[in-house]
């Protein structure tokens, strides 16, 4: 089991790489120092997760990317009515994330489809004026993290189940407009690999083999 501290606090996460005996990764987390938002990780963090040999997967999740607290406050109030006035048009009365998505695939296709369509379309939506995070901003996240750890410990998350996506990269479909940054600014194929998912499977491969290692000291 990879441990995921994406979501607890600093000290948690901390405590985690301490004792932790395997990699962790962050499942979708962005840069502080670029975004001054909670569920961003700060200098410290990030190289903490080079320490523990991790993986950082940068998440292109709008308000994580590029951030003014006081706008995203408001942005998120209005993203959340909006969503709140959309379930109760589909007749979607869970609260639980699981159980949400248990009743939209539970909707007829078609009705299913339209409801996916109207929740794209709110989340994507520009509010406030201000411009959407786009590509070129999600990879600066990137950037800087290879900057100050390396290569090695960086990934990329989409989270487009959660809400995520910038401009440019809304879909699966828009994926290589990712891609095409990353060699616009002189990534080669094999680092590009590791970000694409080889780190990942790196940190999954070092789990497995202490887990099983463990597994057999405990038979012994």
């Amino acid at each position: 089991m990879m441990i995921d501290i994406s979501h607890p606090s600093k000290v948690s996460m901390m405590q985690t790489v301490e004792l932790s005996r395997a990699p962790i990764i962050a499942s979708h987390s962005g840069v502080r120092a670029i975004c001054n938002h909670s569920r961003n990780m700060d200098d410290d963090q990030i190289r903490a997760m080079k320490k523990n040999g991790g993986v950082i997967q940068l998440v292109a999740f709008n308000s994580y990317v590029k951030c003014d607290p006081k706008k995203d406050a408001e942005r998120n109030q209005i993203r959340s009515d909006a969503i709140a006035a959309l379930r109760t048009e589909f007749g979607i009365t869970a609260t639980a994330p699981a159980d949400v998505r248990t009743q939209i695939d539970a909707l007829p296709t078609e009705r299913r489809n339209a409801y996916l369509a109207k929740q794209e379309e709110i989340v994507s939506r520009r509010t406030l004026g201000d411009a959407p995070a786009t590509v070129a901003d999600f990879v600066d996240h990137i950037d800087y993290v290879v900057r100050m750890i390396g290569i090695d410990y960086v990934g990329i998350s989409s989270d487009f189940d959660g809400g995520g996506g910038v401009e440019g990269w809304r879909s699966a479909t828009e994926t290589f407009n990712v891609t095409l940054e990353l060699v616009r600014r002189g990534y080669g194929e094999a680092q590009i690999d590791k970000i694409w998912g080889g780190n990942l499977l790196r940190v999954l491969e070092q789990v497995e083999k202490l887990a099983a290692s463990a597994a057999t000291s405990l038979k012994q």
